[in-house]
């Protein structure tokens, strides 16, 4: 839908001022907003009309537009923390781990689209930044999260000693998001057919970064 097509749901008066429907229906429509056209753009009437909620139930759960949006990237940023924290209660060889996170990460870009569009926003756009701080530290944090395993790995003996940990971690997210921002463009070649297959592209992915393409092709049965 269209920021500027009609609303979704026509204001609804049953829903309580502090009901949690009310709540959540504010923050998705936020966020899908707040994404799409950036934080200026954006009214306190436009995400009512669209949350089908009226203005003064935004402002009893939200003192203001920016606390809305800080609520919205925080929200945001705990949805990636919590990827990397599934990701630590994974076992299995280095391989297994990385083919999990690309999956993992691959589907929370697809389902949270609104969210990645978001973040990038906050940090890479001209304009004031309210969130940037908040969008750094978490994005760091899970990186470095990231190349600390890729750094055990290592140590395990499961990287060669002349790999870099980060310039891996680095090739693994930069993958799965130019996936996700170029999958409709890869859609018509026949070449490109795991455009819809996101796990199959995960793990040969991650089979070329760790394996290299000469040994690609025997890497996944010497690691069973």
């Amino acid at each position: 839908m269209s920021p500027h097509s009609p609303p979704d749901h026509s204001i609804d008066a049953s829903i309580p001022l502090g009901s949690a429907d009310a709540t959540q229906r504010i923050l998705a429509t936020a966020e899908r907003l707040f994404a799409e056209l950036g934080f200026d753009a954006v009214s306190m009437n436009m995400i009512a009309e669209q949350a089908g909620v009226s203005k003064g139930n935004i402002f009893h759960h939200f003192a203001s537009k920016d606390a809305l949006y800080l609520t919205v990237l925080k929200s945001a940023c705990a949805e990636s923390t919590r990827l990397m924290d599934d990701l630590g209660n994974i076992n299995g060889s280095l391989a297994d781990r990385l083919v999990h996170f690309t999956q993992a990460h691959l589907a929370h870009l697809k389902k949270h689209h609104h969210i990645a569009t978001l973040i990038q926003r906050e940090m890479f756009e001209d304009g004031p930044r309210r969130g940037k701080v908040l969008a750094e530290r978490v994005c760091s944090e899970n990186f470095t999260r990231l190349v600390d395993m890729l750094r055990d790995g290592r140590a395990r003996g499961e990287l060669s000693k002349d790999c870099d940990p980060a310039i891996i971690a680095h090739l693994l997210v930069s993958a799965n998001i130019f996936f996700m921002q170029a999958r409709d463009m890869l859609r018509p070649s026949p070449d490109l057919d795991f455009a819809e297959d996101p796990a199959r592209y995960s793990r040969k992915v991650v089979e070329v970064i760790l394996r290299g393409v000469q040994e690609s092709k025997t890497y996944y049965e010497e690691t069973k």
